[in-house]
């Protein structure tokens, strides 16, 4: 009997490792998840166990290939997918890494961007990259291991050493350390990578010191990675998909064509805008990014990042504590016929793109005596959905196409009068799909494509199934009159 084939994706994130099997519909079968602790050994500075990561990766991984393959499945590719610009650095004879991951929230090298600014590199650097000088990204991570870590910076030198986003730490160690690569991507948010040229950037790597040798292949985002050592999982598997969460994401939605976009909703929330091979140099803060790269050909996307949305409602529960689950604030908001003026701006760490204040604090406005829970669960909701059309007023300003509908997943896409609330705000569709978890799944269609399981895109895109699509009801006058009010309260947490 022929075995059914399915497809596997690693799923690394900030807080968890996951792998979840897909079947070729689209479809998850099986579940494996391991949680992650983030450690803060100083102010600012956020770190995470990279040989923790790689035996969670592996064991979840286990877990599943076997669960599936137990059932008379069998894995036909893996792929990887990842929280972005972590950094690690470890030694090629020994595998062992020279320092903690460095994780993408980290902010210690603050000081260093803060000279690069000084010296003019912003420009270059936004202009090479796409990416605005900034600590969230791997390339000073990169430099500080070198510059503080004893012996680091003559180890890379001497070609002893090999730097990696979670992505190529985990190839490394799948393949017994025969493949050290990542994709287009993820090489696309280290702030090394000049996403005009498709290559690594001399200009760059000069400006933060770092050796070209320590640097991975950059391949295709959907494509031959190697193979798994066979010790590892009994047999050796082939890995062929690979892609930084938020470019899974929009893979997974099948967010294929110039003008599509999708937006995730977790902890923060993320919104990328498919832009073809038009790379778009935003004007209005918004990142410049590789979305995937097939056969050679870059897709790029525009990319705003928000830092509190299902953040704002855990605070709700756990630091007001006016809820004891997220799903209350549903009922809670729809029980008003409005917040009577009450506007929350959750700047927890600062307002994300298209402000960039880190400084930024979070406030609560209009509040009176009569303002309890339900107002403020309300205001935080409308919050997320405000954000959002700050992205794509951004967007819009920088000349980029509007989509036609907003694709969405996350966790917080359960909430439907917030997806009604967002539908509003934005005046478009809201749709999501049948399946939520949308970075797994787009790392395991990308494995697919790179198998040769799925002959196109197109074949992709038919499995994807529509759960609810939210349609506007708001009168325009309202609508504009509820979003300056938000943009009243957002101007009174800027510090410009």
């Amino acid at each position: 009997m022929t075995k059914r084939p399915v497809l596997v994706a690693i799923d690394q994130g900030t807080t968890s490792t996951r792998a979840i099997a897909f079947g070729l519909d689209g479809l998850p079968q099986k579940m494996s998840r391991r949680e992650l602790a983030q450690s803060y050994p100083q102010p600012g500075w956020v770190e995470h166990d990279a040989e923790q990561i790689c035996r969670d990766a592996i064991e979840v991984t286990r877990d599943v290939v076997q669960a599936v393959e137990a059932e008379g499945s069998l894995v036909a590719a893996i792929g990887i997918t990842n929280q972005r610009e972590t950094t690690v650095v470890w030694e090629r004879d020994t595998g062992r890494p020279i320092s903690p991951a460095i994780v993408w929230q980290d902010r210690r090298t603050a000081d260093v961007c803060d000279i690069l600014k000084e010296a003019g590199y912003e420009e270059h650097v936004k202009k090479r990259s796409g990416l605005l000088l900034d600590p969230y990204f791997s390339g000073t991570k990169l430099a500080w291991i070198l510059d503080t870590v004893a012996g680091a910076r003559e180890a890379a030198e001497k070609s002893e050493l090999a730097f990696g986003t979670i992505d190529t730490w985990l190839l490394w160690n799948l393949t017994g350390g025969k493949v050290h690569a990542t994709d287009a991507s993820n090489a696309s948010r280290t702030m090394l990578y000049d996403i005009r040229a498709g290559c690594w950037s001399g200009d760059l790597m000069e400006a933060l010191r770092v050796p070209p040798t320590l640097l991975p292949e950059v391949r295709d985002s959907a494509g031959d990675f190697g193979t798994t050592d066979a010790a590892i999982f009994g047999r050796p598997i082939s890995i062929t998909g690979i892609a930084g969460d938020q470019q899974a994401s929009t893979f997974g939605q099948a967010a294929f064509r110039s003008g599509m976009m999708k937006c995730t909703y977790g902890t923060g929330a993320f919104a990328l805008l498919n832009t073809g091979n038009e790379r778009i140099e935003s004007k209005n803060r918004l990142l410049t990014t590789v979305a995937w790269q097939l056969e050679g050909s870059l897709t790029y996307a525009l990319e705003g990042s928000i830092f509190v949305a299902g953040a704002s409602v855990q605070w709700l529960r756990d630091g007001l504590g006016i809820i004891k689950n997220a799903s209350e604030t549903e009922a809670l908001a729809a029980g008003l016929e409005s917040t009577h003026g009450v506007y929350f701006v959750p700047a927890f760490v600062g307002l994300g793109a298209p402000h960039w204040d880190t400084t930024a604090r979070g406030a609560l406005f209009g509040m009176t005596r009569d303002t309890g829970p339900a107002e403020i669960a309300r205001a935080a909701l409308e919050a997320i959905a405000y954000q959002t059309r700050e992205l794509f007023e951004a967007m819009e300003a920088d000349g980029a196409k509007q989509p036609s509908k907003l694709k969405v997943d996350g966790g917080l896409t359960e909430n439907g009068w917030a997806m009604q609330f967002l539908s509003d705000i934005l005046s478009i569709d809201i749709e999501r799909p049948v399946v939520t978890e949308m970075t797994a799944l787009g790392a395991a269609t990308l494995a697919g494509l790179g198998a040769g399981v799925y002959q196109d895109l197109e074949e992709i895109t038919v499995t994807l199934r529509s759960d609810c699509v939210w349609s506007p009801s708001m009168m325009d006058e309202h609508r504009d009159e509820l979003y300056s009010g938000w943009k009243t309260a957002v101007s009174r947490t800027l510090s410009k």
